[in-house]
């Protein structure tokens, strides 16, 4: 129900939605007649709450916009702003004139009045004029303190515009200028006065690595030490650890077991074993930390894991979910070191077909810990300085993964190819270079065991029918497929008549190592909604999955270490009692679910951002400098390209291109000279120059290398007079 209301809501506020009929609103969303009358009843509870309207002509649209809105403001550095109506409407976002914002700041939840401002396109359009602001954004910020005319301001940092803040009595706190604060506020803008705020942190010299670090964990509020009861926990659970054969684990110690991770990975979670019978069938072995062994339920490690949710990954800084006397201890399938799992054991045809699975406790022992450069060496045939039996399990999984990716590739998974930027340091901890990262098969090797280890965990739980939290990603809708094949046609590919998996797939591998391979796989990401953390039964679209859970990293996702009490209650023949502790319940897994979902995202960003910051920083001193980039998104106002070998976005502003105007066209996908018909498209190759940066905002400014068009065109006035005197007669 909560799927199919979310849907119906994505739908109505696309752009692009006319109001459709109820029958034909349900196919546009790919609703089976199965689902229909569920769906008729999200529909309905949709309408009982105000959330869509039902039209004369019977047809569903979003209600129209009421004389006050509440939203969300979004602040521009011209001034202006949008209002985002909390409650979809069927007019959008409110634009805000200078005169207007009250002194509200961005991402403050704000009242506007909403104004009708005429006809446009045959739809009224309105602008907005705030008249309360229900509750702040946020009372702290980060930035960098500046003496501006003898005041002391700060410069909150991040995307969006924030108008800079005064410090009455900066030195007081210790700061000096240029350093890295963080501000309280004591009162907030007006219409006609600046903010004002005390600095209750100094967090150290701006563009200093650990200045910066502490700054992004400031703005997102990520987690700070473990408390007294976690950390007595964990020491105990560590010094009581002993690793003795017992019959609730099946000792394994004497298999050959290895585990491959970056070589700067510290929690080893997983580690693969594999075997071939006499029939030539495959048993894979996916040995996973055992973390729910140390950390019973509703504990205080519990309940601060929970509270996590995942491990932070920042550039050289990791947050980790669980003490580290855990997570890289005892719970850490170290080499030579006897370690509990949990082991799932699959079977495989010859062909990479699933046969059987079977899930124990176990001991292990791994033999090596490789990286992923190691094992692409030994693949390669620089092997001479590892033990014959790791060199030949190495060979064999290489042999397994290609033939279940195979199989999965068939069935349709999706894989995107949008490489990730490794940085690199000098001594002192600074950036000076960036490069992509090391995407060799072992990547892929270990990729495809984890998701055949999730899916074969998810399918078991599946048959005992329990709730249990689900990694999910739904199948795009109708207009979302519909777009994406705009887009690829704009790219001058033949538009598949059904756009699903397969096509896609034929579609990437058509851009493949081409220029537009970046842009058409960005596109593609965008048009898929986000996998998330839910017990709903609704599969995983990317992996062609009906039954998908995480499984493997326990030691970094608490959706894992969920699963992992399910898995236990399965082994000691538990799961299928009624009123069991360890199976939660839906509607308790579904909240949970929110959360990690959020801290999940939030991870992602704080890691994304500390990146983008500690790249800006170099490049803000390599001005003038050129670079190669492509082109992965046009607009009114600029072009974005995407320069591959920093893993960074920037914008060219349409005056830098050229001595010519510069116009979009939506149609063509194109930004195209009035004059001189020279035109930039999407996925274009181009060398550009670093024009400014932007650190506080995020941002990067390029111009083309060499102007596209390097004198004014010669306009014959007279003819441009009279055609244009021509069109205003026509029009009259």
């Amino acid at each position: 129900m909560e799927r199919l209301k979310k849907q119906i809501l994505t739908t109505l506020t696309r752009r692009d939605y006319t109001p459709l009929s109820t029958k034909k609103l349900a196919q546009s969303i790919g609703v089976s007649s199965q689902e229909y009358p569920q769906f008729q009843a999200a529909l309905e509870q949709l309408r009982q709450n105000q959330q869509v309207v039902v039209d004369a002509r019977k047809n569903i649209n979003l209600p129209t916009m009421g004389h006050r809105v509440i939203g969300t403001f979004r602040a521009n550095a011209r001034g202006f702003g949008f209002v985002i109506p909390l409650a979809p409407n069927a007019y959008g976002d409110l634009y805000v004139s200078p005169e207007d914002t009250a002194g509200a700041m961005n991402n403050d939840t704000v009242v506007a009045r909403a104004v009708k401002k005429g006809h446009r396109d045959g739809q009224m359009r309105y602008s907005g004029i705030i008249i309360d602001i229900i509750e702040r954004g946020s009372e702290r910020f980060v930035g960098t303190l500046v003496r501006n005319k003898g005041l002391w301001m700060v410069q909150p940092e991040g995307k969006g515009f924030f108008p800079s803040i005064l410090v009455d009595d900066a030195p007081s706190s210790g700061a000096k200028e240029n350093d890295k604060v963080v501000l309280e506020i004591v009162s907030f803008p007006t219409e006609h006065m600046p903010g004002r705020g005390a600095i209750v942190e100094v967090l150290g010299r701006a563009g200093q690595y650990d200045a910066e670090i502490r700054s992004i964990i400031a703005r997102y509020g990520l987690p700070a030490e473990f408390d007294t009861a976690c950390r007595d926990q964990a020491r105990l659970a560590a010094e009581n650890f002993k690793p003795d054969p017992s019959r609730h684990r099946s000792d394994i110690t004497d298999k050959v077991i290895v585990t491959i991770d970056p070589p700067d990975a510290r929690d080893f979670d997983d580690a693969i074993s594999l075997k071939k019978d006499k029939s030539g069938n495959w048993q894979l072995g996916v040995h996973i930390a055992d973390v729910s062994h140390f950390i019973p339920q509703e504990s205080a490690l519990d309940k601060e894991a929970r509270l996590r949710g995942n491990s932070v990954y920042l550039p050289r800084k990791v947050i980790p979910m669980l003490p580290e006397v855990l997570s890289n201890g005892i719970c850490s399938l170290q080499p030579g070191q006897k370690r509990f799992a949990k082991s799932a054991l699959i079977t495989y045809d010859a062909e990479g077909n699933v046969l059987g699975a079977e899930f124990d406790n176990s001991i292990i022992c791994s033999r090596k810990r490789l990286t992923y450069l190691e094992v692409d060496a030994i693949l390669k045939g620089k092997a001479k300085d590892y033990p014959g039996e790791v060199v030949a399990l190495l060979k064999d999984m290489e042999q397994l993964a290609r033939t279940i990716e195979k199989r999965r590739e068939k069935n349709g998974m999706l894989h995107l190819d949008l490489p990730e930027t490794e940085l690199v340091y000098d001594e002192k901890g600074r950036v000076i270079d960036a490069h992509p990262a090391d995407d060799s098969y072992p990547h892929t090797m270990i990729e495809m065991f984890m998701v055949e280890a999730n899916e074969a965990v998810a399918g078991l739980l599946d048959r005992f029918g329990v709730p249990f939290m689900r990694r999910i990603h739904p199948d795009p809708d109708a207009i979302t497929s519909k777009n994406l094949g705009r887009f690829v046609k704009i790219c001058g590919l033949k538009v598949p008549r059904h756009l699903n998996r397969n096509a896609i797939q034929d579609l990437l591998a058509a851009v493949k190592n081409t220029p537009l391979s970046y842009a058409l796989n960005m596109h593609v990401l965008r048009s898929m909604q986000k996998a998330e953390y839910s017990p709903l039964h609704i599969g995983h679209f990317a992996l062609a999955s009906t039954h998908y859970c995480h499984f493997t990293s326990p030691i970094r996702r608490y959706a894992d270490l969920l699963v992992h009490r399910l898995i236990d209650c399965y082994v000691h023949g538990k799961l299928t009692k009624i009123g069991l502790d360890e199976v939660l319940s839906e509607g308790e897994l579904i909240e949970i679910g929110k959360h990690i979902t959020f801290t999940e995202l939030q991870a992602a960003d704080a890691e994304k951002e500390l990146k983008t910051v500690l790249i800006l920083q170099m490049l803000s001193e390599r001005i003038g400098q050129d670079m190669d980039v492509v082109v992965s998104g046009l607009t009114n106002f600029g072009i974005f390209v995407q320069c591959m070998k920093f893993g960074i976005e920037g914008l060219i502003e349409p005056g830098d291109l050229g001595l010519d105007e510069w116009k979009f066209d939506e149609r063509a996908q194109a930004v195209v000279g009035k004059w001189s018909g020279e035109s930039v498209h999407l996925g274009q190759l181009m060398k550009v120059r670093i024009a400014a940066v932007n650190v506080a905002a995020r941002q990067l400014f390029l111009a083309p290398a060499e102007p596209l068009v390097k004198e004014r065109p010669t306009i014959n006035r007279r003819k441009f007079k009279r055609k244009h005197h021509t069109h205003k007669k026509s029009r009259r």
